[in-house]
């Protein structure tokens, strides 16, 4: 008899536990991708006053996907270029309000809404030492096309698979390379720059060795990549059970500009600063 009320308590309190609001911020597995969900994890965090699950640095596109859809996280970054081909599978688009809109749609049946764009546009750049664009007087993606020597390309490991990658690029351009690409770890591709392992890379145009003098990306003169715009990408069900986040997550739409994605990459990738520290410093810069 005396255990009764114990036990009551117990299960008052599991109820009490389970009730609370629980939101999983993910992404994918490299700094830009990190960065922005700790930036959208305190934000939440700040605006609805409740502790936010991560699940930061995920892996790859697809997997990240999968998370989503399965309701293992509730949100994560996504990159419309992105969704448009390696994920809807649908024909590369260069207008970037028709992708926007394309991916909105396609990700409807799935329960997964595109938030407004977060300002920046994360297009692949195609890197190379500015020493050696220099000397070899290469601009453009054209320039490199015309060049006598193949090229010894560095790439991500979805590069060379993604139907916005590596056939298309050299279909385009009629690039010459020596031998198969090297693939590696996205943090890897200017070290080895660097190093001279390789000569051009399949970069991002925010990262955050782009801010120095030391590397050049080639102009996409014919204009192959579409829009890689960054939006949140969030499920229906978790917007329509906490209502507050909506409103949390649009505060963030338009507010980082390319050279301010570049610049918190170049803080946590160069100058080793904590995600965290950087998060909480873009934050602070509004209320």
């Amino acid at each position: 008899m005396g255990r009764t009320p114990i036990l009551v308590l117990i299960a008052l309190l599991a109820a009490g536990c389970a009730s609370k609001p629980r939101i999983v911020v993910g992404s994918k597995n490299f700094t830009e991708q990190v960065v922005l969900g700790e930036i959208v994890a305190q934000q939440i965090e700040r605006r609805m006053g409740i502790t936010v699950d991560r699940k930061l640095n995920l892996g790859g596109t697809l997997l990240a996907q999968e998370a989503l859809r399965g309701g293992s996280i509730d949100l994560y970054p996504e990159y419309t270029g992105t969704a448009l081909t390696a994920v809807l599978k649908e024909p590369l688009d260069k207008d970037a309000g028709s992708v926007l809109q394309k991916v909105r749609i396609g990700y409807r049946p799935w329960g997964i809404e595109w938030l407004d764009p977060l300002g920046f546009n994360d297009s692949f750049a195609m890197v190379v030492r500015s020493d050696f664009a220099r000397a070899a007087g290469v601009k453009t993606l054209s320039d490199a096309a015309r060049r006598n020597t193949p090229w010894q390309l560095g790439v991500g490991y979805e590069f060379t698979q993604r139907p916005d990658g590596l056939n298309g690029l050299l279909k385009t351009y009629g690039l010459r390379l020596d031998g198969a690409p090297i693939s590696m770890d996205l943090g890897l591709l200017y070290p080895a720059l660097r190093a001279k392992k390789i000569d051009m890379a399949a970069a991002n145009a925010t990262d955050g060795m782009l801010a120095h003098d030391e590397f050049t990306v080639l102009d996409d003169d014919l204009h192959y990549f579409p829009p890689y715009e960054c939006s949140i990408v969030v499920r229906e069900e978790t917007l329509r059970r906490e209502l507050r986040l909506r409103p949390a997550l649009m505060e963030l739409s338009g507010r980082i500009s390319d050279s301010g994605m570049r610049r918190m990459n170049e803080m946590v990738d160069v100058e080793h600063k904590p995600v965290a520290d950087v998060a909480r410093d873009f934050l602070s810069q509004w209320k």
